[in-house]
């Protein structure tokens, strides 16, 4: 089991890591994290809703991602409240006292359900923790630290990243306010981002040793644009610090306070002729070659944001002069004439005016539609060229019933659900052929529609097109190898495996 002194100090991608390692190595392994808080999700084949995270690692394991990875999800809402989501499915809104001081001790039952499930099924499990363990306000009632590793008697690496600073007070300090026991568990410490001589960090090393107890199993290396999905939105911080001269097309993305899926626009940074931005003011936008409204988890409030700082207005006198937009799912949403919320399920508003790009009306519903998806681009006139689809993978989460108030062009046309074939059309054009939206979440992944889409600009811009640069699967798994390479070489593998064996011996002998 993975833990870290701090959330982002890399658990995340050490676990991605072990997995790709131990997949070489011909171990039948499986990731999992008791509870996930992240507004980036996935759906899986039977329609169940899981964290990104471990869809990474089971991509890195060789694996599909199946919720018992992730049995509980936290996504937050506003106002201290979020949308539970219990073996992938939601629950309901709940306060973070109610969660913590009434239903995640409950919740722990699913925990331990799926985790005997792939017990059964897996010889390994690499486990990852969240936040840091000792936090002793939560400790009570925390199911994904300490109550997951003294369940399974998994021995835990405590990690911590060194490029934020103060990693070494950060180690002595968690292990000292674990209880005896729990920091009996604790088998190996982990120095993460490491940047510069490692052999001038030696006399640290030896430091921790003697002071802990603790062997350090490796200090890894800080590993620049490890082309893995991110989940948790502190990584969006760093993505503002990216940028790229070169590139002849720049796209906006409006980075709302409840953004969601951000991962949607990954696979359109990694392009070489592309730099994406995340703007949050007027400012930032600037003059970009597209705007896109992504994925929100309340809509309603993000939409009022837009609208009362001043990005609404904005973006309306980028598109009067020619600048085309984008909405996946809840920023598709924004793109109609009204968004309905009757029940509140996402905010205390009954109604919220859209922008009115597109003639249409979404009511929220109690009902959340998460699905994969298979859809055609039977032909998008979009910019004055013509975009064409086939077999694009993709997945749906979203509350809202999109219903259309005038006769309308649809881009989409979807189908397959969940493997079950289906004829429906997904999506809304505007007349001038400007502004389109969708509820289709992946779009940008598929190779050849991304592709089309970037040449459409680059046409629109007097620029030549250009021949598809990236295959997203492809790079996605060098990036596993290069990660599961770099990582390997940093670590102690004969003392961890020595360790993990040493904890069998111990479950089998108290057995």
């Amino acid at each position: 089991m993975l833990m870290g002194t701090s959330s982002h100090v890399g658990k995340s991608i050490l676990t991605t890591a072990l997995c790709r390692i131990f997949h070489r190595q011909g171990r039948r392994v499986v990731p999992f994290k008791a509870q996930n808080m992240a507004l980036n999700s996935y759906v899986t084949k039977e329609g169940l809703e899981m964290g990104r995270a471990q869809v990474a690692q089971a991509e890195a394991a060789g694996l599909e991602p199946m919720v018992d990875m992730n049995p509980v999800l936290l996504k937050p809402t506003g106002n201290s409240q979020s949308q539970v989501i219990l073996e992938g499915r939601p629950i309901g809104n709940m306060s973070a006292r109610e969660y913590h001081k009434g239903y995640s001790l409950k919740a722990f039952d699913a925990v331990k359900a799926a985790l005997n499930r792939l017990q059964r099924e897996f010889g390994t499990l690499v486990v990852e923790g969240a936040g840091s363990p000792a936090e002793v306000n939560l400790k009570s009632h925390d199911i994904v630290n300490m109550r997951v590793a003294k369940y399974l008697q998994a021995p835990v690496l405590l990690i911590a990243d060194i490029d934020r600073g103060g990693a070494l007070a950060s180690l002595v300090g968690t292990l000292e306010l674990l209880d005896e026991d729990e920091r009996a568990l604790v088998k190996g410490l982990v120095i993460n981002k490491f940047r510069g001589d490692v052999s001038l960090f030696t006399p640290a090393i030896d430091f921790l040793e003697k002071k802990t107890g603790k062997p350090v199993l490796g200090v890894v290396p800080y590993i620049e644009e490890m082309g893995i999905d991110d989940e948790d939105s502190v990584s969006l911080e760093e993505k503002h610090e990216q940028e790229k001269p070169a590139a002849e097309i720049h796209i906006a993305v409006l980075q709302l306070p409840k953004l969601s899926n951000f991962t949607d626009f990954d696979a359109l940074a990694a392009e070489p002729d592309v730099e994406v931005h995340y703007v949050r003011t007027v400012e930032e936008l600037g003059s970009p070659d597209l705007i896109i409204l992504p994925g929100s988890k309340n809509t309603t409030e993000d939409l009022l944001y837009l609208q009362e700082h001043g990005l609404a207005a904005a973006i309306k006198e980028r598109t009067a002069q020619g600048t085309p937009l984008i909405g996946i799912c809840g920023g598709y949403q924004m793109l109609g004439e009204e968004i309905a919320d009757p029940h509140h399920t996402e905010s205390e508003h009954d109604a919220v005016k859209g922008l009115g790009y597109l003639p249409m009306k979404t009511t929220f519903a109690e009902t959340k539609h998460t699905r994969q998806i298979q859809a055609e681009c039977p032909g998008l006139e979009f910019l004055g060229c013509t975009l064409l689809g086939r077999n694009m993978a993709g997945y749906e989460i979203h509350m809202g019933e999109t219903e259309f108030l005038a006769p309308v062009r649809h881009p989409f046309y979807i189908t397959r659900e969940g493997g079950q074939k289906v004829s429906r059309w997904d999506g809304a054009l505007s007349d001038d052929g400007l502004v389109f939206g969708t509820y289709i979440h992946g779009l940008f992944d598929n190779d050849a529609f991304r592709r089309q889409l970037i040449n459409t600009l680059r046409l629109h811009k007097g620029l030549r097109p250009l021949r598809i640069q990236r295959n997203r699967r492809q790079e996605k798994e060098r990036a596993y190898e290069h990660l599961a390479d770099v990582v390997e070489a940093s670590l102690d593998m004969e003392k961890l495996r020595a360790i993990m064996a040493e904890m069998s011996r111990q479950r089998e002998g108290d057995a």
